[in-house]
């Protein structure tokens, strides 16, 4: 992409401010600069829907007010939290990062995108978008939204370009507020299937007006049957803790896994549910004995404790056996 003429720039980026300041969304984490706070909802909006995060964030650091509170927390407390948001090794990553944060820096955030990328789970993106809101540090995000925004604008296609475009655009007195405009944008206006250009502030600098940049094919969905037994006896359940060394959900709690129904067996009820690119029917059956090897008797009591995973919460919210 050919630089902007400084003219351009400037008018670029009082339009995309003035648009932000009047368009943006109320969302719990803006409008303070508490690096902690930032932290976390970056990391939970890693490959997570905004509606999905806003639901849970408040509850988490309703658990976990501060980073110390964090760090001194069990790992299977943090799980608990975040069970339902999914991608848990991020879940795992904070806490690391967490106890690095009290332990070797004692207590201090990093000062810039540099070294908070040398905590576990912080990338170049994420490390750029804390640093900028929380210490305004002039360095420019690429996320999808973003990176979406820049093709269209000036016609990019690489990741490098890309980058590159981000830095020469970015409001290098107000980063964290231009970083997150260019989010937001992408968000709101610049969609990946009919951008909205009569809508957008930078439609008079934009160069495809929205044809330049192609969607990428979405992978095929796939479909599978599953069932699960929900066996339980007075106050407690039979539960089953996944592996440590899994690949996926290490070290969670869910239910009994069965290959089906028996002959003449009717489900308690059916329903579905989604893991990245597959989408289950879930049968859940009532049965008085299901005792593979490694299952346990667990008090429902200790449920909310527990990090169970997002379909075993679904499964028993909708037995009324937990909220």
């Amino acid at each position: 992409m050919k630089p902007f003429p400084t003219r351009d720039l400037a008018r670029l980026r009082l339009a995309l401010l003035a648009w932000y300041e009047a368009n943006r969304r109320e969302l719990p984490w803006r409008g303070s600069p508490d690096p902690y706070g930032i932290w976390v909802s970056e990391i939970m909006l890693q490959q997570t829907r905004v509606g999905a995060v806003v639901a849970r964030y408040e509850s988490f650091l309703k658990k976990f007010p501060s980073v110390e509170a964090l760090a001194a927390a069990p790992e299977s407390s943090v799980l608990a939290e975040w069970s339902g948001l999914g991608y848990y090794r991020r879940a795992r990553n904070l806490h690391a990062a967490a106890k690095i944060v009290m332990g070797e820096q004692r207590g201090v955030f990093p000062g810039t995108a540099q070294l908070w990328r040398q905590l576990p789970g912080i990338g170049r993106y994420t490390a750029a978008a804390i640093s900028s809101i929380a210490s305004g540090e002039p360095v420019a995000v690429l996320d999808g939204n973003v990176r979406r925004v820049l093709g269209r604008l000036g016609h990019i296609r690489s990741e490098e370009e890309s980058w590159r475009a981000a830095e020469a655009l970015l409001d290098r007195e107000h980063p964290g507020d231009f970083n997150q405009a260019m989010m937001e944008l992408g968000a709101l206006v610049c969609l990946a299937g009919q951008p909205r250009c009569s809508c957008c502030p930078l439609e008079g600098f934009c160069r495809t007006r929205g044809t330049g940049h192609k969607n990428r094919v979405r992978p095929r969905r796939a479909k599978r049957e599953i069932a699960y037994a929900l066996v339980r006896s007075h106050s407690s359940l039979r539960l089953v803790r996944r592996a440590a060394d899994d690949s996926l959900m290490p070290g969670m709690w869910e239910l009994p896994q069965v290959e089906g129904l028996r002959t003449g067996e009717k489900p308690l009820y059916t329903l579905r549910h989604s893991i990245t690119v597959t989408d289950y029917v879930v049968r859940v059956v009532p049965r008085e004995e299901c005792a593979p090897s490694d299952a346990a008797w667990v008090r429902i009591s200790r449920l909310t404790g527990l990090p169970l995973t997002g379909l075993a919460k679904k499964i028993l919210r909708r037995a009324g056996i937990i909220q």
